[in-house]
């Protein structure tokens, strides 16, 4: 018998470890493993429909209101699930920045109306979403965005450019921040539109990486049009909830997150035990160094979490991302000089990709300046 967790509903984790293990069976037992970063490109339509799968039985939006499809689920549930879906090596899932981001974000400030008719598609996987707000001037200077909207006959008329747009390609909406208020400058003026990406003026360029995939796109808004209900919040307070949705895309959100991170460190340790990595008290070092870094990872999250996200996590995406470039690096090194031969393996891939996730959603340099002056008070 497993004994719960501090906090776990009894039973709730073995319910999840049963379903799992049944479910990703049959139709889906080719899902197993697909996806993550640098990986997005594989099985697409396979985890579309796994995703859809999750919905149907319950298994997404945990945290939400049962209204909205979910199950009002504790955030030691939530982890629960996170860590069996992990265990289970289930699929990369395809709907996360519905869930973890856009999501969180219309329960706190939608109308009734728009969690109506936003929500109830992403807990079942029929509608997904994507991130339009680093611009090619205004990455992580976020206050510095030009893509402008107007009201034009009850629609938000959007013009400008978004770029490196994870999954804009696949995706049905993007929540754009853009300047809604002519003559505005910095924080003032700026809107947070919900845009429908299948319409005449959105033109999505992908963006071919290292990896040889391109999960990153260019999106370019040309009369690009939405209904005029479609902001979320007041006209001129996007700035606030921009900044709201980082801090459910750099705290809870990285629970989930980690499931790659468990899979990817597995796979890295089990490679240094086939090439004899391991036997290198320098390179054990640094695997245990990693494994350790990884919990402290998950306990700094669940510190975290709360419904009012401060600044104070952007001390997660700093953490994270430096964790991610290490393993990264760690990956090679365990593979030797056959890590620099041959066609792309997943370790290869890793290496090349994490190389990225200290610059995207935030580079490290501002979240270090976010956290001196805004979490610990010190001077600009």
């Amino acid at each position: 018998m497993t004994l719960p967790e501090l906090g776990e509903t009894p039973g709730f984790r073995e319910e999840a470890r049963a379903w799992l293990e049944e479910a990703l069976r049959g139709e889906f037992a080719a899902a197993r493993g697909l996806g993550g970063p640098g990986r997005e490109h594989e099985g697409h339509e396979l985890r579309l429909a796994w995703e859809r799968h999750l919905g149907k039985n319950g298994w997404t939006c945990l945290g939400w209101p049962e209204r909205y499809g979910g199950r009002t689920a504790s955030l030691e549930d939530q982890v629960a699930f996170h860590e069996e879906y992990a265990r289970a090596d289930a699929p990369a899932r395809v709907g996360h920045i519905g869930e973890g981001l856009i999501g969180p974000t219309i329960l706190e400030f939608g109308t009734d109306e728009q969690k109506a008719r936003f929500l109830p598609p992403i807990q079942r996987g029929e509608e997904l979403w994507c991130q339009g707000y680093s611009e090619p001037e205004a990455g992580s200077d976020l206050a510095g965005v030009q893509t402008k909207a107007r009201l034009e006959d009850g629609q938000w008329v959007v013009t400008g450019q978004k770029v490196w747009t994870s999954l804009a390609h696949v995706a049905d909406w993007c929540f754009v921040l853009c300047r809604t208020e002519p003559g505005s400058q910095r924080h003032r003026g700026l809107s947070y539109l919900l845009v429908p990406m299948r319409q005449p003026g959105v033109t999505v360029r992908p963006i071919v990486q290292l990896t040889g995939t391109s999960e990153f796109n260019e999106v370019f808004f040309d009369g690009a049009r939405t209904a005029a209900g479609n902001v979320l919040g007041a006209p001129g307070d996007g700035w606030r909830v921009a900044m709201a949705t980082l801090g459910y895309e750099r705290g809870a959100s990285t629970l989930g997150q980690q499931i790659g991170f468990r899979r990817e460190l597995a796979k890295v340790i089990e490679t240094a035990k086939t090439t004899g990595a391991a036997d290198d008290p320098v390179l054990r070092d640094r695997l245990v160094q990693s494994w350790l870094e990884l919990e402290i990872m998950r306990l700094n999250a669940l510190r975290m979490v709360r419904p009012d996200p401060g600044p104070e996590v952007s001390i997660a995406k700093l953490y994270w991302s430096e964790w991610h470039r290490r393993l990264g690096e760690l990956a090679q090194a365990v593979q030797g000089k056959s890590g620099l031969v041959g066609e792309l393996n997943d370790l290869q891939r890793l290496y090349l990709f994490s190389r990225a996730d200290t610059i995207y959603a935030g580079s490290s340099e501002i979240q270090r300046n976010i956290i001196a002056e805004r979490t610990l008070g010190l001077p600009r």
